[in-house]
């Protein structure tokens, strides 16, 4: 018996300390549900989701961040934020741009060199060609669909964002996707895929097909920066775009 109350001890102390962890990085609570309310499918569309991703994890909702009710106040509850070690090198915070009631959200990984001196998401070659994906071949405005990222401040030397820092930003990433409640979301590239679908599997496998995250329709496809060394692969980005457009019911642009 004594040594199974030390064991309870042991657990016990150790959720407080991770409890009063989080509360330094301005961790107010938990959710006791869902962040998103699941959203009907879209009827037009007769596409079902071929695969659905794993529930989420219980999110650390950062202070202000669960009470914020438009893009702005989001915004605002970030603040300058320091929740992780990315803080001391940006130049700007990217928190995101676009329509706040898009139906369309493009998902990406963090802000390179350019975002973070713009402090605006998908402004280099990168989102230069993300830009031609919506116009050319979408035939919308870039203004027209919501854009962002998993982390919302730049890696030193763009290296791939760490867990702790997906862990820091990912609240902000779920609330924004909450309050925009888009009908599609495309994840750009392996750390949106995974962040968002919770899933270690490769995208290659993933690209192409249809998941659920929290009722709203998924695609995952390849990041622009990988088209631009791999161009070959643009076709198959496209097949993904294609998809995306049937299920929002729009038709190829006129040439």
């Amino acid at each position: 018996m004594a040594s199974s109350q030390d064991e309870i001890a042991e657990l016990v102390a150790a959720v407080r300390a991770q409890v009063e962890h989080q509360a330094t990085l301005g961790v107010s609570g938990f959710p006791r549900e869902p962040t998103l309310a699941a959203r009907a499918a879209t009827p037009a569309a007769s596409v079902e989701p071929r695969a659905v991703a794993s529930d989420t994890a219980s999110l650390f909702v950062p202070a202000g961040a669960a009470g914020a009710c438009s893009l702005d106040a989001l915004r605002d509850a970030i603040g300058d934020c320091q929740r992780c070690k990315l803080a001391p090198g940006r130049t700007n915070l990217v928190f995101g741009v676009g329509n706040p009631n898009a139906r369309l959200v493009f998902v990406g990984e963090g802000p390179g060199r350019d975002e973070d001196l713009q402090g605006e998401p998908f402004v280099g070659r990168a989102g230069q060609l993300l830009t031609e994906i919506i116009t050319k071949g979408m035939g919308l405005r870039r203004e027209d669909v919501y854009i962002c990222n998993v982390v919302k401040c730049r890696p030193p030397d763009n290296r791939n964002p760490e867990p702790d820092e997906v862990e820091a930003c990912e609240p902000f990433l779920g609330r924004q996707l909450e309050l925009i409640g888009p009908e599609v979301i495309v994840a750009l590239g392996k750390f949106a895929v995974q962040t968002l679908l919770r899933s270690k599997t490769p995208i290659t496998k993933l690209r192409g097909q249809w998941f659920d995250y929290h009722g709203i329709k998924l695609m995952p496809t390849f990041h622009p920066a990988y088209l631009l060394r791999n161009p070959g692969d643009k076709r198959l980005v496209w097949q993904d775009i294609q998809q995306v457009m049937q299920v929002l019911g729009l038709s190829l642009p006129k040439r």
